[in-house]
């Protein structure tokens, strides 16, 4: 019998406050609870656990040129040990790269940005980070599903 994999990264009904509050350093508790009203703010979206760990606004559908397809959150955040990761849409950093210079300190991975500190970075410049994120992905919802 085979079996359809199922996503990793799904909605699921945990509660995003219960999460939050459940953060063990109170700085990055914090810091997720303010990034969590910035992107409800810039998004529209209530936020959602998308898994175990990541707070996701809104959701998009997506489609590789493989034939893949998939769905995940427009954007979303985890409030990890070290840093708080805001998930972004791939290749940001060249995509947004003027933006990025006015940012402040951040590490940068494979669609993850990486930030220690929520008040270290310009909040202006990370609003717009995520609202870009955001159109970019209702794009890619629109090219995946074919709506013009």
């Amino acid at each position: 019998m085979t079996r359809s994999k199922q996503p990793v990264t799904a909605p699921t009904d945990v509660s995003v406050g219960d999460f939050l509050a459940a953060v063990p350093d109170e700085r990055r508790r914090a810091d997720a609870e303010r990034l969590c009203g910035i992107l409800r703010e810039v998004t529209g979206e209530p936020p959602v656990m998308w898994g175990p760990s990541i707070v996701g606004f809104g959701r998009y559908r997506y489609r590789y040129e493989s034939g893949h397809t998939g769905e995940a959150p427009l954007v979303g955040f985890s409030p990890r040990k070290q840093h708080l990761v805001v998930y972004l849409t791939g290749g940001f950093e060249e995509r947004f790269a003027a933006v990025l210079t006015r940012l402040g300190p951040y590490r940068a991975g494979k669609g993850c940005l990486y930030l220690k500190r929520l008040g270290d970075v310009d909040e202006s410049v990370l609003r717009d980070l995520l609202d870009r994120t955001a159109r970019a992905h209702k794009e890619a919802d629109r090219a995946a599903t074919g709506e013009a």
